[in-house]
């Protein structure tokens, strides 16, 4: 039995495959790439470790890519079909169990075990980052905060991996709206760890619609985030969005075109996905973006994805939608309408997030493609405070918001308009897009109020 390096669990493997342990939890918290081959020498060393193999049950599902997790499915079912649960240990036995829900298609589930894991060993950094994807994964704002938060007090304050634990807690305190304590806990965690992408990326989350602040925070710490981790690209998107809000519209598809897709882009659904919600944008402004847009359905087009998460899906339309690839998006939602009929209806996560709101979503899309701006108004204007329950950050699904107020703009529902930009100004006031969005709306009041003038003249 072997410790790990800092004193977090007990490890029933080989010191080989502690070590291996150490240096894939290590990976994992800072999101480097080296936490395949971690774990993977971690599965050399010791194939039966329940551990390891609950860790990489977790790396394939993570990404949302389907090949990855049904890989990581036939792995584990193989390890599992002979393993007597009732012998292991109380953290290896909940591990294993989150793992199979995970593989299972149960976010949810696999979720709650971990909570019941935290409870039991709140120092388990691993459980603690597997279950904060998994509360962003699903959209819970709270758990994202809290299933960290009660964590943190069973911390040394001179932990190593407490950086990255700050990093997580600002972003879930961010997208529960405690932006001054987001910021101030996430500049904390850069503070002990500068390369912490997680945490940089928690930091500019809560710049709200600050931009000018964001771009010179990632300006200043560009060697810090945009290197060879997982999450260089979104930051990118970050940065894009930022540059976008500024007017710059030179410099965010400059970025587009060097990091969020380009004839090298792995096809990754996370990238993939970054690109079509940058792309989304410039077309609800006006902006014909054509090559990028057919590039990019071509990308979605190659994957054939099986349904799998539906926030990937609501991407993969915006592509279809953005390239006019019409038929493309209607043959993906039809796949999905029959999927559901052939599932045990609110059973798996992602049965739910695609009936309630991925289709929907896609239907809107699509709408607003037809120019039945009243219809994306049906569609989207009871699902706009839902929106977090088929996952993702607020940034993400402003795309999806945004749609709904350009389409209350042009089917002329004024009132809808009005309480849409009257809620986004409130927040976010200094915000170029909604002050643009406020004029466009006196602009049509005063249009509609002459045209009654001289209907009734």
């Amino acid at each position: 039995m072997a410790t790990d390096r800092y004193g977090h669990f007990l490890y029933e493997g080989t010191a080989e495959g502690a070590a291996c342990l150490d240096r894939a939890v290590e990976s994992l918290l800072f999101f480097r790439p080296a936490v395949t081959p971690a774990v993977e020498g971690l599965l050399a060393a010791d194939p039966a470790s329940p551990l390891g193999q609950a860790f990489a049950a977790y790396l394939g599902v993570l990404g949302t890519e389907p090949t990855d997790a049904a890989a990581a499915r036939r792995r584990f079912t193989a390890y599992a079909s002979g393993l007597d649960r009732t012998a292991l240990p109380p953290r290896e036995r909940l591990h294993t169990t989150a793992a199979e829900s995970l593989l299972a298609g149960d976010l949810l589930g696999a979720g709650s075990v971990l909570e019941q894991l935290t409870l039991a060993y709140p120092r388990d950094a691993l459980a603690l980052f597997v279950g904060h994807q998994l509360d962003f994964l699903t959209g819970d704002a709270v758990r994202l905060r809290d299933r960290v938060g009660g964590a943190l007090s069973a911390w040394d304050p001179d932990d190593p991996h407490l950086g990255p634990l700050l990093g997580m807690y600002a972003f879930g305190l961010e997208e529960a709206g405690h932006y001054d304590r987001a910021e101030e806990v996430g500049r904390a965690a850069v503070e002990r760890h500068p390369d912490d992408v997680w945490a940089i990326h928690a930091v500019t989350h809560e710049m709200r619609g600050r931009y000018t602040d964001g771009i010179a925070y990632f300006d200043m710490r560009t060697g810090d985030w945009s290197g060879d981790n997982f999450l260089a690209v979104h930051n990118w998107w970050h940065y894009a969005l930022f540059a976008l809000e500024a007017g710059d519209t030179e410099t965010a598809l400059r970025v587009y075109d060097a990091t969020l897709h380009n004839e090298t882009s792995a096809g990754l659904a996370m990238e993939l996905l970054d690109a079509a919600a940058l792309l989304w944008r410039f077309r609800l402004a006006g902006s014909d973006q054509t090559p990028r847009w057919e590039a990019l359905a071509d990308a979605w087009s190659a994957r054939a994805d099986p349904p799998f998460y539906a926030f990937n899906d609501v991407h993969a339309v915006m592509s279809y939608v953005g390239a006019d690839r019409q038929a493309e998006a209607e043959r993906l939602i039809a796949d999905r309408r029959r999927w559901l009929e052939q599932t045990r209806a609110g059973v798996l996560t992602n049965d739910t997030m695609t009936a309630e709101i991925g289709l929907p979503v896609c239907r809107a899309l699509l709408a607003h493609a037809r120019g039945d701006h009243a219809a994306v108004v049906e569609l989207l204007w009871p699902l706009r405070r839902r929106l977090h329950e088929f996952g993702g950050s607020h940034a993400q699904r402003d795309a999806v918001q945004k749609t709904l107020l350009e389409s209350s703009l042009s089917a002329g529902r004024h009132d809808l308009a009005r309480l849409l930009i009257s809620e986004r100004i409130g927040l976010r006031p200094d915000s170029p897009y909604n002050r643009l969005s406020q004029s466009r709306l006196t602009a049509a009041l005063g249009e509609a109020a002459e045209s009654a003038a001289v209907r009734s003249a």
